[in-house]
């Protein structure tokens, strides 16, 4: 299978080079474990491996007696250590803290559960000791699909866009919520129903793009709506759930919305939880587009790693908006359409913000045209193929 190369890494191993040790967070089978290899380090422990895992929750002071062997070996320079999945042995997080601080190694830790690193370590991720970075599945800037409705269907995890038989693509993410109930959810007893969280997980795949409705969930599963919120947390600490905050701040709108939206972080592993089949109709395509645009905006503030985030305007009584990139001194309105052709008439709610926000200066319509065009004075038609383009004009 081609290797691609991640952004990311130019910025790990930047990090590397100033001397810092380094946070890679980011969802199973993103990639991690293949960018590890890339550093060729003079450790490696990957702690899916259950004897690896076993030997240092027996002792994990283990490690320091194994680094400072190493580093006798290495006067000249400090060994490079890289720990994958490293929540699963959460102890170990205090242990590298006290290593990194008497400058032993330079680590890279990986994890799939910043949950499990906090309730185990009992620290912060080990602020200012680390620098945090975030692999997500391939974007637009490191691959564009032949097809957009390949991405839309299967996702962009690396190992199934890739692939080019569909219906091992299909077989594939099925295996891999089925691995993610079984491994992280199951394995780490983060919820005592299993049966239960997994209809959760389908009702919020089903969700997923829409504001969120806790207690709607909650009758269906008939449980408080606070185990809804919980169970959200879970999807959060475990990176498979991108919660987005609308904007609710207005000089004359009493109305705005206040309730998040959730995205999955995969379109195919949001596709096959909510047990949709490969062939989506026009409706939900536009709905699959939407959620599309909005984590390639996301992928892209954390590819120019700039103060930047994403939020969404709704008005229940009036205008909306699909998306909104912030940044300190500019805001940048989208909205998307299924449209090759999109009009005036698609602009009408990116006016109104723009009328009503001086930090908006333009407005976008991310849609299926070949290239851009006006709308309108304030207002362009962009390819979606363009959006990493969008979010780095505004650094």
């Amino acid at each position: 299978m081609k290797i691609l190369s991640r952004i990311v890494a130019s910025r790990l191993r930047g990090a590397l080079e100033r001397g810092k040790s380094v946070l890679l967070l980011g969802p199973r089978q993103t990639g991690k474990t293949t960018l590890l290899a890339t550093l060729q380090p003079d450790l490696l422990l990957n702690f899916l491996r259950p004897e690896v895992r076993q030997r240092y929750e027996r002792a994990p002071q283990l490690l320091g007696a194994e680094l400072e062997a190493l580093a006798g070996r290495s006067r000249r320079r400090r060994p490079l250590v890289a720990l994958d999945e490293v929540q699963r042995v959460p102890e170990l997080v205090n242990v590298v803290q006290d290593l990194v601080d008497r400058r032993l190694a330079k680590f890279v830790l990986t994890g799939s559960s910043a949950r499990k690193l906090r309730r185990g370590a009992g620290v912060n991720l080990l602020p200012g000791r680390l620098v945090p970075l975030r692999l997500d599945p391939l974007s637009l800037a490191e691959r564009v699909p032949r097809r957009l409705e390949e991405a839309l269907v299967y996702g962009s995890l690396p190992g199934i866009a890739l692939a080019a038989d569909d219906p091992a693509r299909e077989e594939d993410l099925r295996a891999y919520t089925t691995l993610y109930l079984e491994e992280e959810v199951r394995a780490e007893a983060l919820v005592r129903n299993l049966g239960r969280f997994s209809r959760f997980l389908q009702l919020a795949a089903l969700e997923a793009g829409g504001i969120s409705h806790f207690r709607g969930i909650a009758r269906e599963l008939g449980v408080p709506h606070t185990t809804v919120a919980g169970y959200y947390e879970i999807l959060e600490d475990c990176l498979i759930a991108e919660r987005i905050e609308p904007l609710s701040e207005s000089r004359t709108r009493k109305k705005l919305t206040k309730s998040p939206r959730y995205l999955l972080f995969d379109l195919g592993v949001r596709r096959v939880a909510a047990e949709e089949g490969p062939r989506p109709s026009a409706r939900v395509l536009g709905s699959l587009f939407e959620q599309f645009v909005g984590l390639e905006l996301l992928r892209a503030t954390r590819h120019v790693a700039r103060n930047q985030r994403i939020r969404f305007w709704r008005d229940p009584d009036g205008p909306e908006l699909d998306w909104i990139v912030e940044a300190e001194d500019r805001w940048l309105p989208v909205e998307v359409k299924w449209s090759q052709a999109p009009t005036a008439r698609d602009a009408r709610h990116l006016q109104t913000f723009l009328s009503e926000y001086p930090k908006a200066r333009e407005g976008i319509v991310v849609c299926r045209t070949p290239r851009r065009f006006k709308i309108a004075r304030n207002v362009t038609a962009v390819p979606w193929q363009e959006i990493p383009d969008l979010v780095a004009g505004m650094v």
